[in-house]
């Protein structure tokens, strides 16, 4: 059961915090966040040095997301139908189990890139199980009248989080070089396990519903997949969402390459982190600015007006030189994907059914995500034939097309505000 009332005002309710169970749940979230911020540095750093490949970084990066297109649609349907709980922890511990084959292979001298690809792929596999599960763990622990104020918490210490461990990874890197550094992020699932562990809570509101057949999960998904499709917002907010994942997908997975081939920062210096930081600070940014942008304009318009900024904002990184200039586009550019991101996100919680809430976030992440990879991978072949400012230029193009897309879309008929 739960430990909190899943009825009633809010203002009936205490305040998510005074709840145990929430706070061993944002303990766990908030480790497992640092940890793999330090991870989003150190990888690309590790492959980039033993490699000197763009397309192993690119690969690398993209192995995070790649698993989702394979499983998302699946993890989404059985999250609901077996034990929360233990879906969460085994997934905590299988990533702590990989990240820490690394330095282990790095103190026996067996470390290979391909290793650290396959490292990525395995995380990026226990997250969307640990993702499909948490989708209804959280409600489940504090009630659906607290759900926003709990979101809130989560989203706050996950920005912060991605504003400050950037740089302190570039330190960490560069005192005990990445491969050991990943083994800090090893050590925060051990950590974050232990903290889901501790919940006495139960991660359901209900009982886990009997297993169905394959047929009955097919029908669950394309169910799912019905309700986006059927909504012309959502359906263009999905459409726009791969586009824009695409484009970062080719931005984020070579910054190590850009800041060292572009920008002249030596990967073994503490300035390298300076380059994420530029990224989180412009998604913070976005993210604060966001919530005031609906009470005057709609849904389309915001992130039209998003993906217009961004193709001109990467055509300034994708041609500048000097470290200030691209640190400062970098941001911008970040703040607009953010903004496309948290708006369709939103979008789709206030207009989605509660019954259909968890297949269909799961579904729309996983058809937005699915451009990551793809965008990394072009990007990562582009980078290595020719160079990383050819790679950025197309990145640039990703953005021009999405920005198109947004403007010949239904956002365009979106009229009003929603409050």
């Amino acid at each position: 059961m739960s430990e909190t009332p899943t009825t009633g005002s809010v203002e009936a309710q205490p305040h998510v915090f005074r709840d145990r169970s929430f706070r061993l749940f944002f303990t766990a979230r908030t480790i497992a966040v640092a940890g793999a911020a330090v991870t989003g540095v150190a990888m690309p750093i590790l492959v980039f040095d033993i490699s000197r490949s763009p397309f192993l970084t690119s690969l690398a990066a993209a192995g995070t997301v790649l698993p989702y297109l394979v499983f998302g649609l699946f993890a989404g349907a059985v999250a609901d139908r077996v034990d929360r709980r233990t879906v969460i922890l085994c997934a905590q511990a299988a990533a702590a189990l990989a990240l820490a084959s690394i330095p282990v292979a790095q103190a026996l001298g067996v470390l290979t890139a391909w290793h650290a690809v396959g490292v990525s792929m395995c995380i990026g596999t226990c997250f969307v199980w640990f993702d499909a599960a948490a989708f209804g763990a959280l409600p489940a622990l504090v009630g659906r009248q607290r759900i926003p104020a709990a979101n809130s918490a989560l989203w706050t210490a996950g920005t912060l989080i991605d504003v400050v461990f950037p740089a302190i990874a570039g330190v960490l890197v560069a005192s005990i070089g990445p491969a050991y550094a990943l083994g800090a992020d090893a050590l925060a699932y051990v950590l974050a396990g232990l903290a889901m562990a501790s919940i006495g809570a139960s991660f359901s509101i209900t009982p886990a519903a009997p297993k169905k057949s394959e047929s009955g999960i097919a029908r669950d998904i394309r169910e799912g997949l019905s309700f986006l499709w059927q909504s012309p917002l959502l359906r263009a907010l999905t459409g726009v969402g791969f586009v824009n994942s695409l484009t970062q997908g080719a931005v984020t997975a070579l910054l190590v390459v850009y800041a060292t081939e572009r920008l002249g920062i030596s990967t073994s210096s503490p300035m390298i982190g300076a380059v994420w930081t530029a990224v989180s600070v412009g998604g913070v940014v976005g993210a604060v600015l966001l919530p005031r942008l609906p009470a005057r304009w709609p849904v389309g318009a915001i992130t039209i007006g998003a993906l217009t900024i961004a193709p001109a904002v990467l055509f300034v990184v994708a041609t500048t030189s000097n470290t200030a200039s691209a640190i400062t586009a970098l941001a911008v550019y970040s703040g607009c994907a953010t903004v496309t991101i948290l708006n369709g996100i939103g979008a789709r919680q206030r207009l989605t059914p509660d019954r259909l809430q968890g297949r269909v976030n799961t579904t729309a992440r996983m058809v937005a995500w699915g451009g990551s990879p793809v965008g990394a991978l072009i990007a990562g072949v582009i980078a290595g034939r020719w160079d990383i400012g050819t790679a950025y230029l197309v990145a640039c193009i990703f953005a021009l097309v999405g920005a198109l897309f947004a403007w010949a879309s239904a956002l365009r008929s979106d009229p009003h505000p929603h409050r």
